[in-house]
């Protein structure tokens, strides 16, 4: 069982759910430590106090805010957890929006919040259904490790989900790094969008997507450590500088993901990007027959727009 990070309740109107914090999420990496090579004596970070000039231990380190060159505000982790803040000891819902309207970038680490005893288990189980049949998340406040955040709530296997979210001024715009206006023939976009449908999955394969990294790196270290010969690396084809040819590229890189999916014979991603374009001109043909449509059904599809762009709004931070 993962350790409580931080305890409390989630605020949801007037009802409030008692909850145990835990990591949702757990690293396989290969850690690594400090050592100095001479003798292999390990190396480590001491904390001295500038002033005595000593080293000092954990129970003597507190926080401070440095106010001016020569004035430091000491602050306690009481008096952190005291802050007059209806999200120091609760994650207080805001609101409920479409998963959608949230831009992902904004989505951090997640955490699993579980119930804090068997009277919280009836308003958590509540929530769990709500969320789960309006289709929405919700998106809270709460304040850990001295500083107010923006989360995420969502359910995963009737289990609430907490995910940490960036402020939106957080967010650094994308305008500067956006290259220059180029064109892109048709031709070329149907050729991804083939190649992409070659490389789709349905899931996500556990043998398929596994961190390679830490496997090869635990091979080199065994090696080491039985004094045998390291693994050798695999032989990498070079990558031309740039592509002269993006078709012909395409074309290679359909006939590649065919091949590791076991599929055989040659495809040609021009035929492939034919095929991609033939449902739209049919569905263009069929769009006038859309002008008989009576004025009642006129009524209805314009109510569905305007519900579905309301919907779909981003809504403003608190």
């Amino acid at each position: 069982m993962p350790r409580t990070i931080w305890s409390g309740a989630i605020s949801f109107g007037l009802v409030t759910v008692p909850i145990h914090v835990t990591s949702a999420t757990e690293h396989h990496a290969i850690q690594f430590h400090q050592y100095h090579l001479e003798d292999m004596g390990r190396v480590r970070v001491r904390k001295f106090c500038e002033l005595e000039d000593r080293e000092v231990g954990n129970a003597e380190i507190g926080k401070g805010y440095e106010y001016a060159k020569d004035q430091v505000v000491p602050i306690s982790d009481q008096e952190l957890g005291n802050l007059p803040l209806p999200t120091a000891k609760a994650i207080e819902i805001a609101a409920f929006v479409p998963l959608e309207s949230i831009d992902p970038i904004q989505i951090g680490e997640g955490y699993y919040l579980t119930p804090d005893g068997t009277v919280a288990a009836k308003p958590y189980k509540l929530l769990v259904e709500a969320l789960g049949r309006s289709s929405k998340v919700a998106v809270a406040k709460y304040a850990w490790s001295g500083r107010e955040r923006l989360g995420l709530l969502r359910v995963r296997e009737d289990a609430l989900v907490l995910h940490a979210m960036r402020w939106p001024d957080e967010i650094r715009e994308p305008a500067e790094i956006v290259p220059p206006p180029v064109e892109v023939d048709e031709d070329e976009i149907q050729g991804a969008l083939a190649l992409m449908d070659t490389m789709s999955r349905e899931e996500l394969d556990d043998k398929e997507f596994r961190d390679t990294y830490t496997d090869a790196l635990a091979k080199v270290i065994e090696a080491k450590r039985e004094h045998q010969p390291l693994p050798e690396a695999p032989e990498t084809q070079e990558q031309p500088g740039k592509v002269l040819d993006l078709m012909a590229a395409l074309q290679e890189s359909v006939q590649k993901a065919r091949s590791s999916r076991g599929e055989t014979g040659d495809a040609d991603v021009h035929d492939l990007a034919k095929a991609k374009k033939s449902p739209a001109k049919k569905t263009a043909k069929k769009a006038p027959a859309k002008k008989t449509a009576s004025s009642t059904e006129k009524k209805t599809a314009t109510a569905k727009k305007t519900t579905k762009k309301t919907a779909g709004r981003k809504p403003r931070s608190a």
